[in-house]
């Protein structure tokens, strides 16, 4: 019987202390919700429960809060004060470890805990090497028999966003070759890669600059090269999705093996689009139109889409088309070229 009954006071014990340190938001409803609060950002506050996984409610709803453990609280006049929070006459009352400050819950811009504040001083100054994420793929065909063919595919993602600024890197390349009757031929040939930079002015507004290259065999295309800039619009930006809007100007330099050499002020508008599909599978999706200036009525579109499928933390399937049209291109050769690559592929985030 002591045995049982010293169980159950320790069972007790740990259900009440769980209890007591649990953090607590109320409602203006009267709705209460326990757990750990992770952030608030203005809009909503987080909480993590247990019972209900991650719960969001909207901040200007929230009647009183209390946490048990210290968190990062920081004000509209950019003060950051760390400490517990409890509720205090319609006030939000900080606890530091120096003092107790009463603020108005409109005076608060932001909460974070311990995880959510590492990660926000992380964004803050980061090493170029820091925060890439991305992926590649490899993907490989061939037959064997009356036709011997081979197939080889290349695709690369990665992007590095910080709070202020992103920079994104592309590549993709295909070359195909075949031998029918002895006779060997190249079918397809083609490298198309650059960079970009967005720098934010403005929670919404940013300016661009790009340097794109491109090199198409079956196009007589030896070498493009295009540098440009311009301004952003952030229209859309959530959770599961992102829209950019972008415009401006680059200069292009397209040299042709026919012989012949195009060069040419462009401007260009279009958008870049990233939409999460489910919670391991996203879209990203990147147009172009570029209206040449020097040759009224000429034009070129750059159209790309990608689609990668997690298996694994490290493992992913990815699916990656690239289409580029040239309203003049040179004689003999089509105005429209696809370039598609599917495999297996790894990611990674630093």
């Amino acid at each position: 019987m002591k045995f049982h009954r010293r169980f159950w006071l320790v069972v007790s014990a740990g259900l009440l202390s769980s209890t007591a340190w649990a953090d607590e938001v109320v409602m203006k409803n009267g709705d209460r919700v326990t757990g750990a609060i992770i952030k608030q950002d203005g809009k909503t506050i987080t909480v993590k429960t247990d019972n209900f996984g991650i719960v969001t409610a909207p901040w200007d709803k929230v009647a009183s809060l209390k946490s048990d453990q210290p968190v990062h609280v920081v004000l509209k006049d950019g003060k950051t004060l760390v400490g517990t929070v409890a509720p205090s006459e319609g006030k939000v009352e900080i606890t530091t470890q120096d003092t107790k400050v009463d603020v108005s819950p409109g005076e608060v811009a932001a909460i974070r805990n311990a995880g959510e504040q590492k990660a926000y001083e992380r964004l803050l100054k980061p090493g170029l090497l820091q925060l890439w994420s991305g992926g590649g793929s490899l993907g490989w065909a061939g037959t064997e028999g009356n036709a011997q063919t081979l197939t080889f595919t290349t695709a690369f993602n990665a992007a590095r966003v910080t709070n202020t600024d992103k920079i994104s890197l592309y590549f993709n390349s295909i070359k195909a070759s075949a031998l029918i009757n002895g006779r060997n031929a190249s079918t397809a040939q083609a490298v198309r890669g650059g960079i970009g930079y967005n720098h934010n002015v403005s929670p919404r507004l940013f300016v661009n600059i790009f340097n794109d290259y491109e090199y198409d065999k079956f196009q007589n295309l030896d070498l493009r090269f295009v540098m440009g800039g311009g301004f952003g619009l952030h229209a859309v930006k959530n959770k599961r999705s992102v829209l950019d809007l972008l415009g401006g100007a680059d200069y292009n330099h397209s040299s042709f093996s026919t012989p012949l050499t195009r060069n040419a002020a462009e401007a260009f508008w279009g958008d870049e689009y990233t939409l999460k599909l489910t919670g391991a599978s996203s879209l990203t999706q990147s147009f172009r139109m570029f209206n040449n200036l020097s040759d009224t009525g000429a034009y070129r579109v750059n159209l790309d889409v990608g689609i990668a499928t997690r298996i694994k933390k490290w493992l992913s399937w990815n699916l990656a088309l690239s289409d580029r049209y040239l309203s003049n291109p040179v004689p003999g050769r089509k105005s429209n070229d696809w370039l598609y690559t599917t495999g297996l592929g790894i990611t990674f985030a630093r």
